[in-house]
């Protein structure tokens, strides 16, 4: 059975022929999305995110994967040093030098903890988890099937792969109308 996703009516999208959100997914409350967006699969964007960078940047979400409520997720972001911090109008060209920009690909089976801030140009592979409280710089090298967690970020310890695939198993198995198989104790 198709499970048609869930997108809140409370939401702000600036760019809805950008915004693209797959079978069973759920996108809560009071979330703000202003570049392009693709939600996979069974996924869910909790109450009160962010994700912004404009319609030039991308934010992938893998199937399978949440963002919790207040999450942060810059794909544009301006360098305080060098650049004017504020919004420059179209006319006036582009007058800042040192914009840190790039997409945010979150890949399938991983999760970001709540409140967590995810800086421009990230690729957060398949099975990887960032905690709750983490801020995660420009370009972090992840590993996958890793927690990371943080300020700074670190790794915290390697994500039990063979468990969440064996979950994940169960999970496509019954979506096709199969039965469960019992756990063996």
């Amino acid at each position: 059975m198709r499970r048609r996703p869930i997108v809140s009516p409370h939401i702000r999208i600036r760019h809805p022929k950008h915004f693209v959100v797959g079978e069973g997914s759920i996108v809560d409350d009071f979330c703000y999305f202003s570049t392009r967006v693709q939600i996979g699969r069974y996924c869910h964007v909790a109450s009160s995110c962010s994700v912004a960078g404009g319609v030039d940047r991308l934010f992938v979400l893998g199937d399978f994967s949440s963002v919790s409520s207040g999450a942060k997720i810059w794909c544009t972001s301006d360098d305080f040093v060098h650049d004017l911090v504020t919004i420059v109008p179209v006319e006036f060209g582009s007058i800042k030098g040192h914009t840190i920009t790039g997409d945010v690909v979150v890949e399938r089976l991983t999760a970001v903890g709540a409140n967590t801030v995810i800086m421009p140009n990230n690729h957060i592979p398949e099975g990887t988890v960032v905690g709750a409280l983490s801020f995660v710089p420009p370009k972090f090298p992840f590993a996958p099937w890793t927690v990371y967690a943080g300020i700074p970020i670190r790794k915290i310890c390697r994500r039990d792969r063979a468990s969440v695939l064996q979950q994940l198993a169960v999970f496509e198995r019954v979506s096709r109308g199969r039965r469960p198989q019992r756990a063996i104790a």
